[in-house]
């Protein structure tokens, strides 16, 4: 079976798990319970596409299937802005009461994070990828530990608004979040389409794409800024999950077996969509919302992690 038949049925399984998960069991206020399932429904596409666009992207200009958009240190850096308006502000606060503000400062905060980022690192033609990447390791732990720092400054009542931030949750997006998302997304697609051309060549490495024409740091500057606005706005919008970029991107690769970053990145979002969806249809109908789908995917996560490092390592 060939990379795009393979795409296609991967894209039908995603909408009928979307429109099971939207009609199953629904009784009761259906006026009410219907449009809360579909705007569940959207929120999951926007996050798991966004996501898998941002990893898939990252994971190309960095030539390695290991790394993800969060070792920039976004997935901190978001936790970090949270329990720091919160400490200065308080809980009762504009911006942590409402929540169209919340998600614009978040997003800029990541946003502004990133660009300032890129450009200390790029001033200098020395500076590879991996320098960044290292740095970005650095910085986002130590974004965690002054987070942890911080939260044991907070009044243990407040705490309780930070600690539902730390896990991902579908279950309460707010539309308006939802609708602005969609812009801010849609937007993003718009300016990627201006380098889409370019993601085939840079898989093959630095030097070969440079021998063949692509303006390499433009091109990777640009892509990076994307990755970093997607990943935040992800984030932003219904909390961090770590390691659903790896599994999703790295199952695409696996199933489809094509170099073609068309199919890979459609193929990723379908992956992505239907682990969230099905993941949050775990939560509510077996566990009872008990825990959160961030849980279980970071759980299967943690494990295909560790599954791609003793694959990599030959000599286990």
């Amino acid at each position: 079976m060939g990379y795009k038949k393979k795409t296609i049925i991967l894209g039908a399984i995603a909408l009928l798990l979307s429109l099971l998960y939207i009609f199953y069991d629904l009784t009761g206020n259906i006026s009410y319970i219907l449009p809360k399932r579909v705007i569940k429904v959207v929120a999951i596409i926007l996050t798991g596409g966004a996501i898998a666009f941002s990893t898939t992207i990252f994971m190309t200009i960095t030539n390695n299937r290991i790394l993800t958009p969060s070792v920039m240190g976004l997935d901190s850096l978001y936790m970090l802005t949270q329990t720091i308006m919160l400490f200065l502000l308080g809980a009762n606060s504009l911006v942590m009461m409402n929540s169209n503000v919340n998600y614009l400062i978040s997003i800029g905060a990541m946003i502004i994070f990133a660009l300032l980022f890129f450009r200390l690192l790029f001033r200098g033609e020395g500076n590879n990828i991996y320098y960044l990447l290292l740095i970005g390791m650095i910085l986002g732990t130590f974004f965690s530990s002054f987070t942890s720092f911080m939260q044991v400054l907070i009044d243990p009542n407040e705490f309780m608004l930070v600690q539902d931030k730390m896990f991902a949750s579908i279950n309460n997006v707010n539309t308006n979040l939802v609708y602005l998302s969609i812009v801010l997304i849609l937007l993003v697609i718009i300016y990627f389409l201006r380098f889409y051309k370019y993601l085939d060549v840079l898989a093959l490495g630095k030097d070969q794409a440079t021998n063949l024409g692509v303006p390499y740091n433009y091109v990777v500057k640009r892509l990076l800024i994307i990755s970093a606005v997607l990943i935040s706005i992800a984030t932003a919008l219904i909390g961090p999950i770590t390691f659903l970029g790896l599994i999703v991107v790295n199952i695409s690769y696996e199933f489809l077996k094509t170099y073609k970053h068309a199919y890979i990145i459609l193929g990723s979002v379908f992956i992505s969509i239907i682990a969230l969806i099905g993941g949050q249809f775990i939560v509510e109908k077996v566990f009872s919302f008990q825990t959160t789908v961030s849980v279980i995917i970071n759980f299967v996560g943690g494990i295909y992690f560790i599954y791609l490092l003793l694959k990599e390592n030959k000599t286990w």
